[in-house]
Order: C-alpha cells, then sequence, then structure tokens
C-alpha cells in the first residue's frame, strides 16, 4: 500500500477518495508526490518519496491514474535493470493505491523543481515520449539524496534489497 501525495491543484481533479490517515507505505520506493502541468499535452510527474525517481504520465483521462501510473513505473524500473520478481513485488504492494496531500515539504519541493525541468524538456522536445522524459529528468542530481541521480539512488536501493535477498538463501 502507499498513498499518491498530490498537490491541491491535482487533488481538485482525482475523483479518487482522499484519505487523510498517515500509513506506512509497505512498497520499497515508498510514497509517491505528484503535481500536474498544464501544459499541450498535460502531463503528471510522480516522484518517489524515498529515491526522488520521477515518472510522467498523461493526465487526459485522469480516472485511469493508478494503472498509467503502476505501467509507467514497470516500465521505468525495467529499463533501469531492476530484476523482474523485485519489479513485481512493487507493482503488487502498489494495489490499493490511495490519494492524499502533501506532507513533506523537502520532497514538494524537488518535486517543484522537476515541475520546472519537466516545463523546459515539454517545450524542447514537444514530441518526446512520457517514459523518455521520465529517464531525462532521472538524471538530475538531487540535494535531498546527497546530489545523486534518482535513478542511481532507484537502482541502489533495489540492489541492496537483492543482495539481502541472496544472502538469506
Amino acid at each position: 500500500m502507499l498513498t499518491v501525495r498530490c498537490t491541491q491543484k491535482l487533488l481538485k481533479r482525482v475523483s479518487e477518495p482522499q484519505t487523510e490517515d498517515l500509513v506506512t507505505p509497505t512498497t520499497l520506493l515508498g510514497d509517491w508526490y505528484a503535481n500536474i502541468l498544464f501544459s499541450k499535452p498535460q502531463q503528471i510527474l510522480l516522484i518517489s518519496e524515498r529515491t526522488l525517481l520521477p515518472v510522467v504520465v498523461p493526465a487526459k483521462g485522469i480516472q485511469a491514474l493508478s494503472e498509467r501510473f503502476t505501467g509507467a513505473v514497470r516500465d521505468v524500473l525495467t529499463i533501469l535493470g531492476i530484476a523482474p520478481r523485485l519489479i513485481e513485488q512493487e507493482l503488487a504492494l502498489m494495489q490499493g493505491l490511495r490519494f492524499g496531500r502533501t506532507i513533506n515539504k523537502r520532497i514538494l519541493g524537488s518535486l517543484n523543481d522537476f515541475m520546472f525541468h519537466l516545463d523546459c524538456h515539454t517545450h524542447e522536445e514537444p514530441n518526446e515520449l512520457l517514459l523518455q522524459r521520465s529517464l531525462r529528468l532521472g538524471e538530475i542530481p538531487c540535494a535531498p539524496i546527497g546530489y545523486k541521480f534518482p535513478t542511481d539512488a532507484t537502482r541502489e536501493l533495489f540492489a541492496s534489497v537483492n543482495n539481502i535477498a541472496n544472502a538469506i538463501h
């Protein structure tokens, strides 16, 4: 279980019920923070609370956000070379997605930085695939994770879990 922590402007558009409960996420990547970019086409940017991994999905048909989001996470993790069994575990834990308001100002600050870059990338490369935008954003060093790239921080996180699992067996 996890909560997608949306900005106010995105929460107004999400038709899912909103929660105020503070539930510890069961996923490795933690809760996700999300905002909407009112560009053409409109996009939703989501970032992982733990590694700041960015994922960009279309905003059109926002009712399908849960499915698009998990599909985009699968695609990004696959390209990053995460073991398929770890991807499947993460996606299984993402079932029961909930929506709530943002609570961490540091993560919200990173989300705002990524929104600026996403807006620039959208204007520079209007035909770029959203998956490519996600990966490009993931190559921006971020202060909250020690100036690492979110893609590298995500690989390290999954590698540590994989190493622990291998040591147990």
